[in-house]
């Protein structure tokens, strides 16, 4: 294990090594893992006899301290009992921009089946070549003018 290790890395590289965020192994250190040497400058690092003892340390589950730590297992690294699925995302109505426009226009308990056979009652050959704007506007009405009927 020592033959794989470097004279010395940063406690990023540390973090990095034992599989572990860099803020999390700032919060082990002095209890389940050792404190980083300094250089001169006081910058932390850790030598090959402090990386092998942080390795063991994420081996057996037991800090420095003597204590037991749990680790988390990587994302993704346990499989789970069945690949989850994402779930298909429901098809958006016919016409859900005017549905969205006539409820902004103040129908707001206007429905897809309202709208739908709005659309279809007045425009019988599609609504392809017809401005959405109007669309809105001749559903809103003709949905205002049964509203008021009732």
């Amino acid at each position: 294990m020592t033959d794989e290790l470097k004279a010395a890395v940063t406690v990023a590289e540390m973090a990095r090594m034992l599989r572990l965020s860099r803020s999390r192994l700032y919060q082990l250190i002095g209890t389940a893992f050792p404190e980083p040497s300094r250089d001169d400058r006081g910058r932390p690092y850790y030598d090959a006899e402090q990386q092998a003892m942080c390795l063991e340390v994420r081996r057996r589950n037991c800090g420095v301290d003597g204590k037991p730590i749990l680790f988390y297992a990587p994302r993704g690294s346990v499989p789970t009992s069945a690949p989850r699925r994402k779930p298909k995302p429901k098809a958006a109505p016919a016409h859900a921009e005017v549905l969205d426009g006539v409820r902004a226009l103040g129908l707001t308990m206007a429905t897809v089946a309202q709208v739908d056979a709005a659309v279809a009652q007045l425009f019988p050959h599609g609504v392809d070549a017809v401005d959405t704007g109007e669309v809105i506007r001749q559903v809103f009405l003709s949905l205002k003018a049964r509203d008021t009927e009732k």
